[in-house]
């Protein structure tokens, strides 16, 4: 069979140009399946240009090769990607794709799901970049190196080694080890200076941190920006809380805004009436110390509380600025000030292990932070 012509067998109608009984140069596959290719052939295989449909209502604009879509551009109901695709064609290798809000992704793809390293753009304009797997994004697998900010949280534990007290030797404060874990990517010798530090001051409405008040000092009088944060309490009222922190801590220029430290179980969550009631009390807090300092506070979460109950408060969520603790190798996607890297780093001049901090972005972000968001002058006890 040559020249144009249709051939019908089971379930498939072809018709097109024949040579030699196969489809050669442009011609169209019909299935019972509702399934249609137009498009070009070479020797009864789809080679070349061509658009396929399938019963799904997917319809695909693609380059064949010897009856593989190696190259598409697929449009569906969630969008249109166009990229590298794999035999079933699903996106897989690089590929973009923009859906009708105008979020938008490109990067590596992998068995029609986002993998490994690409940027998105959001539709209300947030971009992600970093590390992804099975369509979930994981996070900027940060590089570390001399560039970043680094900074420590302290509290009494990091006086006390092996039933021993020790002072911190301010003078000589200089980070040389970012924790033990293994996966954490870092670009030549950890040596980085203190760049800033937090320092517990209090604790419910009964615990006081003994050693703030020389720590603050000292940290001042070595001139390492510093700031100091409240544990909070799930079974004491929030406004005496905010008293009692607002009464033992000292608020002076240049200091870094104070912190809500919030880390409670889900079953202080449940008997403190659930997180809706939790987060009224967290945000009465947060005013309570806004108005009396006059800069906003910042929360201060892990990363299990940040996915399970942080959507619950949008309020918080959306206008507050967060210092996170995530203990990986991936940057977390939130709106971030500080990420809490580690809880077992070494830093000169300081004997027990230390929490390990890194600003959310480089020097010039953090001396305008520096210059915007401190405390603007003095605040009497």
């Amino acid at each position: 069979m040559s020249g144009y012509g249709t051939f019908t067998c089971a379930d498939t109608c072809r018709r097109g140009i024949f040579s030699e009984g196969k489809l050669n140069g442009l011609g169209q596959l019909i299935t019972k399946g509702d399934t249609v290719y137009t498009g070009m052939w070479r020797d009864g295989k789809r080679d070349g240009r061509g658009v396929f449909t399938d019963s799904l209502g997917r319809r695909i604009e693609g380059w064949w090769k010897n009856e593989t879509l190696v190259y598409g551009r697929i449009y569906d109901e969630l969008g249109v990607y166009e990229g590298e695709v794999d035999s079933c064609g699903d996106p897989s290798g690089h590929g973009k794709f923009i859906n009708p809000s105008g979020a938008f992704y490109e990067g590596h793809w992998e068995n029609g799901m986002r993998e490994d390293f690409g940027f998105a753009v959001n539709a209300d304009g947030r971009l992600q970049v970093g590390v992804w797997h099975r369509g979930r994004f994981q996070g900027e697998q940060m590089i570390h190196n001399s560039d970043r900010i680094y900074g420590i949280d302290i509290s009494r534990y990091q006086h006390i080694h092996k039933g021993r007290t020790y002072p911190i030797r301010w003078s000589d404060l200089r980070i040389t080890s970012l924790g033990r874990l293994k996966s954490r990517l870092v670009s030549g010798e950890v040596d980085y200076p203190v760049s800033f530090v937090y320092i517990k001051s209090t604790q419910g409405t009964t615990v006081l941190n003994r050693h703030y008040l020389t720590d603050y000092r000292s940290a001042r009088k070595a001139s390492i920006p510093c700031g100091a944060y409240h544990f909070f309490s799930t079974v004491s009222d929030a406004a005496d809380q905010a008293a009692y922190f607002i009464k033992n801590t000292r608020f002076s220029r240049g200091d870094l805004p104070p912190v809500l430290d919030l880390e409670p179980s889900d079953r202080e969550i449940e008997r403190a009436g659930g997180a809706v009631k939790m987060f009224r009390e967290v945000l009465i807090w947060m005013k309570i110390v806004e108005k009396r300092v006059g800069v906003r506070p910042i929360l201060y979460v892990n990363q299990m509380f940040v996915n399970k109950y942080l959507p619950l408060s949008p309020e918080l969520r959306d206008n507050y600025n967060v210092w996170i603790a995530r203990y990986g190798s991936y940057k977390p996607d939130i709106k971030l000030v500080h990420w809490q890297l580690s809880a077992d780093g070494k830093v000169n001049g300081i004997v027990p292990e230390v929490d390990i901090n890194v600003f959310n972005g480089y020097k010039d972000e953090f001396m305008k932070y520096l210059h915007d968001s401190t405390i603007k002058s003095n605040v009497k006890p």
